[in-house]
C-alpha cells in the first residue's frame, strides 16, 4: 500500500464545488476573491485544467497555485472559500440553498464546518504541519498523524496511544534515514537518546554557537524529557495499546491534547534538525554511540551505522 507523504488537506470534490460557484460570477470578481488573500495566478502555459469556461479556467489559474496539503496556504484558501460563499449567496433568500447544503456536506467530510454566517472553521486541524516528501518512507509518521486527527476529540487513551507511537515512528525513520540499524523492540526512551546522539542534540556533542548554548541545552534536555513522559504516560494505563482489567478514569481530551502537542513538539525538532543544511550533524564524522536513556553518561546503547553507499 502507498502512503501519500503530504496528504491535502481540502478535498478535489470540495475545491470543484467552490469552482462551480465562479461560473455565475465575472472573471473579475474570481480573481481579486483569491488576490485579496495573497493569492497569484499560474502562468498560462502551467495551468493543468482545461475548460471552455472562462470563468472556472480563471478560478483553476488561483486554486493550482494552492499547496492543498500546506496548513497556511490552506488556511488562506478557506478565506477565499468564505468570500465566494458570501459573494454568491442571495441575501434575500431564504433558507439554506441546496448549493450551500452541498458545500456544507463536502467541508464535512474534510473535517470542516461551515456556520449559518458562512465561516469555515477546522473541527480537526492538522498535528503535524512538515513537507515528509523528503523522507524515503514517511508512512510510519503518516500512520500515526491520522490516528491522531482520528481520536484527538473523540478518543483521549487511542490519542495518548497514538502519540507515543508518534514519537516511535519519528525516531525508527531518523535512524534509518541517518543509516543506523536499530534492534527490533527498543523502547522509546533507547530510540529517543539514540537519535538526539546521531543528531548532535544531546549534551556531549553540542558543537559551538547557539547549539551549544546553556539554554538550548536546557530546552533539548526538556525535549527529551518531554518525548519519555509521553511514552511513560501510555505505558502506565492512560493510552490505548495493553489491555487493562479497568478504564483508566477522568482522562479527558485536555490530557490528550497536552500529550499529542508534547509528541508534535518533538517530533518537529527532529525533522527539523534532520532537513537543515546546516545543522550541525551534518558537518561531524559519525557519532560515536548512541548514549543511553541516562543522558550522555549513561551506558551505551547498541546501534549499527551501515556503510555509506
Amino acid at each position: 500500500m502507498t502512503v501519500t507523504a503530504r496528504r491535502e488537506l481540502v478535498s478535489p470534490g470540495t475545491r470543484n464545488a467552490f469552482r462551480s460557484l465562479a461560473t455565475d460570477l465575472t472573471v473579475r470578481i474570481v480573481a481579486e476573491l483569491w488576490e485579496d488573500h495573497g493569492f497569484a495566478p499560474v502562468a498560462p502555459e502551467d495551468l493543468k485544467y482545461s475548460d471552455p469556461g472562462q470563468r472556472r479556467t480563471e478560478f483553476m489559474r488561483y486554486a493550482e497555485g494552492v499547496d492543498w496539503a500546506d496548513e497556511g496556504h490552506v488556511r488562506r484558501a478557506l478565506l477565499v472559500f468564505e468570500d465566494y460563499i458570501r459573494t454568491y449567496r442571495d441575501p434575500g433568500e431564504e433558507g439554506t440553498p441546496r448549493w450551500l447544503e452541498d458545500i456544507k456536506v463536502r467541508l464535512d467530510r474534510d473535517g470542516y464546518h461551515l456556520s449559518d454566517e458562512g465561516q469555515i472553521s477546522w473541527v480537526n486541524p492538522p498535528v503535524l504541519v512538515r513537507d515528509l516528501s523528503g523522507l524515503s518512507d514517511p508512512s510510519g509518521i503518516v500512520v500515526e498523524l491520522e490516528r491522531i486527527r482520528r481520536d484527538l476529540t473523540t478518543d483521549p487513551q487511542g490519542a495518548i496511544g497514538a502519540a507515543k507511537q508518534l514519537i516511535e515512528a519519528t525516531a525508527k525513520t531518523a535512524l534509518r534515514e541517518l543509516g543506523v540499524v536499530v534492534e527490533k523492540n527498543r523502547d522509546v526512551p533507547i530510540l529517543v537518546a539514540m537519535v538526539h546522539k546521531e543528531l548532535k542534540l544531546d549534551a556531549a556533542s553540542a558543537p559551538d554557537g547557539p547549539d551549544g548554548s546553556k539554554a538550548i541545552k536546557k530546552i533539548l534536555s526538556g525535549a527529551v524529557n518531554i518525548a519519555v513522559g509521553v511514552a511513560e504516560l501510555r505505558n502506565q494505563g492512560f493510552g490505548s495499546g495493553h489491555g487493562q482489567a479497568s478504564a483508566p478514569s477522568g482522562l479527558g481530551v485536555r490530557h490528550a491534547r497536552l500529550t499529542v502537542n508534547a509528541a508534535v513538539t518533538w517530533c518537529e525538532l527532529i525533522l527539523d534538525t534532520m532537513a537543515d543544511p546546516s545543522a550541525p550533524w551534518r558537518n561531524s564524522g559519525p557519532a560515536a554511540g548512541p548514549a543511553g536513556p541516562a543522558g550522555p553518561a549513561g551506558p551505551a546503547v547498541p546501534g549499527t551505522r551501515t556503510p555509506a553507499p
